[in-house]
């Protein structure tokens, strides 16, 4: 498809990992115009099992089976929270971390009970995102995103999603769940790394453009698929 007023130029397809709509407006704001962003639904794409024991090696795999499925350049993460008392819990399990179905309100009783004993200056913690992107021709590369904060002994704020309401942020006074959406979003780390992984993506999409390359990688991938 040839972009309005870039004669030749095509639009270049990203494969975003997920189906979250905050996060596909969140690349959509981050990324060109010409940029067709496309959510795994959208590219038929299905998700692996999060296998990985870190937030880098879980968003790799999903980059992975994306651009595996698609032939498009891909885009994933995966992000929780880091609890020191707790050795790093919940880490990458924080959206099941009281089991499956997830539940927020049963992870955030079960983070506080097993921070029970522990005092306001040891409940240190941090929101930590990975985004991983790969490519056709196979690079690969991670940003990553945080922020600091503790872990408050009660919720507060109705706002936000998973552990917002126990989380306050390094020099607030508010929790993540009592900030405003455009105050969160500034701070967030899923924001610092959407933000670092467009910085390094953006060379290669408009390579990509230039060159007419994605349309073309992505006809290979779909003959080869046809083939196999």
């Amino acid at each position: 498809m040839t972009h309005p007023g870039g004669a030749g130029r095509q639009e270049v397809t990203v494969v975003l990992a997920s189906n979250n709509p905050g996060k596909v407006d969140e690349l959509r704001r981050l990324l060109p115009e010409w940029v067709r962003i496309l959510t795994a639904s959208d590219a038929g794409v299905t998700l692996p099992e999060e296998t990985g024991t870190t937030f880098a090696a879980n968003a790799l795999l999903k980059a992975r089976a994306a651009v595996q499925q698609t032939g498009h350049i891909a885009l994933a993460d995966d992000s929780g929270l880091e609890v020191d008392a707790l050795g790093g819990e919940p880490g990458v399990r924080s959206a099941r971390y009281a089991g499956e179905p997830t539940d927020d309100a049963a992870n955030n009783a079960l983070l506080l009970e097993r921070l029970r004993a522990v005092p306001s200056a040891e409940r240190t913690a941090r929101f930590r995102s990975a985004v991983a992107i790969v490519t056709p021709e196979g690079r690969e590369h991670v940003a990553e995103g945080t922020v600091e904060g503790v872990i408050l002994e009660q919720p507060r704020g109705s706002g936000g999603f998973g552990y917002d309401p126990l989380f306050q942020p390094a020099g607030s006074d508010r929790t993540m769940a009592e900030l405003a959406t455009d105050e969160k979003n500034r701070i967030s780390h899923r924001g610092r790394a959407f933000r670092a992984a467009a910085a390094w993506l953006l060379p290669i999409l408009e390579a990509a453009r230039r060159e007419g390359s994605d349309g073309e990688i992505a006809r290979r991938h779909e003959e080869k698929t046809e083939l196999s």
